[in-house]
C-alpha cells in the first residue's frame, strides 16, 4: 500500500523526490503508533494524537509535515476507494442539484452578493457535484467538502487564492443552502506563493496612454490616476465625482467597502467634457422614457424613481440597452470591462512594452508610484482600500526607490 502511496505522491501530487522518504515515514510511524490498519483511514481524532505525541520531541515543521502526510494518505485512500467503487444511478439527484442551486442564487441574493460573486459560486458549486459524482445534496457531509479542496490543491495545482475561492463558495453553500453548520476544515492546503505585481514606468504609463484615445483613455487615465479596481472605475456614478473637492466616491468596492480617493487635476476639463456628452444619452432615455439605471441593493425599491435621476446615471454607460440578468428588466448598463482590457492590452503591444501589463497594472503603478514619490503607506491603504497594512507593502518591493537607501556593491 505504501509503494502506491509512494507513486501517487511522486506522480500525482508533484510531491518532490527528497520528501518522499519522510511522507512514508510519517504515515508508517502514525499508522504503527495508533495500531491502525493501513487499508483505513484515520478519523481527526486519531491524527491529532498522533501528532500530539509527534509534538512532544519533534520540531514544528516536522509536526506539519507529518499532518500533510496523514491528509494526503487518507485523501488517497479515499480516492482510491471511490474508483473501485461503482456509483449508484440515482435519478433524483440531478433534480435536487438544480434546487438547491436555485436556492443558492436566492441565498446570494438575498445577503446581496455582487453578480461576478454569484457566477463565481455558482461555477464553483457545479464543479463540487461534479468531483462528486452527483451525490444526493442531503447526503454530502464534511468529508465531501475537505476532499474537494484536497483535490484542488492536489491534482488541481490551484493557487492557494483559487482553493480559499473555492473555500468560501462551499462554506455558503453548507452553511445557507444545505443548513449544515461546517467547521472550519483543515484540508491540505495550497501553497501560497508571493508574486511581486507587475508594474509600469512612469514613462511606459504615458507611453500607453499616447496610443490609446477616446473614452477608452479617459478611463484608463481615471484608474491610474485615482488607483481604481476596473469595475470600480465602470461603476462610478455622475453624482461619484466631486470637482470642487477633487475627490472620487468609490462606493462598494472589493468587501462592499466605500472609500475616497483623489481626483486627478489633469483630467477635470476632460470629464466636464465627457459629461457632457452622457447628458445627452440621459436625456433621449429620460424622453423614451427608458427605465432608470440599477440602484444597489433595495434602494430601488425604497426608492423607485432614484434610477432616473441624474445623479445616478453611469459615468460610463453602454451606447445600447441590455437585460439585467438579475431582474430581468431592460435597462442602460455600463460598459463591459472586455472591451477596455481589449484595448488597453493592444495599446501595451503597439507601445513595444514586454511586460505582462493588464488595466490592473494601472492600478498597481498608482500605488507604486505614489510610494516612489514619499508618500507613507498608510495613506496609500486609505486610498486603495486596502483592509490589511500587509496586503499594501507589497508595493514596496517592486518602488525603484528603495526605502532602506540600499545601493549594490557593484555600483562603488
Amino acid at each position: 500500500m505504501l509503494d502506491t502511496f509512494r507513486a501517487y505522491l511522486s506522480h500525482t501530487a508533484g510531491t518532490r523526490e527528497k520528501y518522499l522518504p519522510y511522507y512514508i515515514r510519517w504515515v508508517s510511524e502514525g499508522y504503527a503508533f495508533l495500531k491502525a490498519e493501513l487499508d483505513n483511514p484515520l478519523t481527526d481524532q486519531d491524527r491529532e494524537r498522533y501528532l500530539s505525541h509527534l509534538s512532544k520531541n519533534h520540531e514544528d515543521w516536522q509536526v506539519n509535515q507529518a499532518d500533510d502526510a496523514l491528509r494526503l494518505y487518507g485523501f488517497f485512500l479515499t480516492r482510491k476507494t471511490e474508483k473501485a467503487a461503482v456509483p449508484a444511478v440515482n435519478k433524483d439527484a440531478g433534480g435536487q442539484w438544480q434546487g438547491k442551486e436555485a436556492s443558492m442564487i436566492n441565498a446570494l441574493r438575498l445577503r446581496h452578493r455582487s453578480l461576478r460573486t454569484e457566477k463565481t459560486y455558482l461555477i464553483w458549486l457545479r464543479q463540487f457535484k461534479r468531483f462528486t459524482g452527483e451525490k444526493p445534496p442531503l447526503q454530502l457531509d464534511e468529508q465531501d467538502f475537505r476532499n474537494f479542496l484536497t483535490h484542488l490543491a492536489v491534482e488541481k495545482k490551484v493557487s492557494a487564492a483559487t482553493q480559499n475561492q473555492a473555500f468560501n463558495a462551499l462554506l455558503f453553500f453548507y452553511r445557507h443552502v444545505l443548513e449544515k453548520d461546517v467547521e472550519v476544515l483543515r484540508s491540505v492546503r495550497a501553497k501560497e506563493k508571493r508574486r511581486l505585481p507587475v508594474v509600469l514606468t512612469v514613462r511606459e504609463v504615458e507611453q500607453v496612454f499616447d496610443r490609446m484615445t477616446g473614452i477608452h483613455r479617459l478611463m484608463a487615465m481615471l484608474i491610474y490616476g485615482c488607483g481604481l479596481r476596473l469595475q470600480e472605475c465602470l461603476g462610478l456614478r455622475i453624482k461619484d465625482l466631486d470637482l470642487e473637492q477633487n475627490m472620487v466616491i468609490v462606493r462598494g468596492g472589493k468587501g462592499d467597502e466605500d472609500r475616497r480617493t483623489v481626483l486627478p487635476e489633469r483630467l477635470k476639463e476632460e470629464l466636464v467634457r465627457h459629461m457632457a456628452a452622457v447628458r445627452q444619452l440621459y436625456e433621449a432615455d429620460r424622453k423614451e422614457d427608458r427605465n432608470g439605471v440599477e440602484l444597489p441593493h433595495a434602494l430601488g425599491r425604497k426608492y423607485p424613481n432614484a434610477g432616473k435621476e441624474w445623479g445616478w446615471f453611469w459615468l460610463f454607460p453602454s451606447a445600447s440597452l441590455s437585460i439585467d440578468p438579475q431582474s430581468q428588466i431592460v435597462r442602460r448598463h455600463h460598459l463591459h470591462p472586455a472591451t477596455l482590457q481589449r484595448v488597453f492590452r493592444a495599446a501595451v503591444g503597439k507601445a513595444g512594452i514586454v511586460k505582462n501589463a493588464t488595466v490592473h497594472t494601472l492600478r498597481h503603478s498608482f500605488a507604486t508610484h505614489l510610494l516612489e514619490k514619499g508618500y507613507d503607506i498608510r495613506t496609500i491603504q486609505e486610498l486603495l482600500g486596502h483592509k490589511f497594512l500587509q496586503t499594501t507593502m507589497i508595493y514596496t518591493h517592486v518602488a525603484s526607490r528603495n526605502i532602506l537607501g540600499v545601493r549594490s556593491p557593484l555600483d562603488s
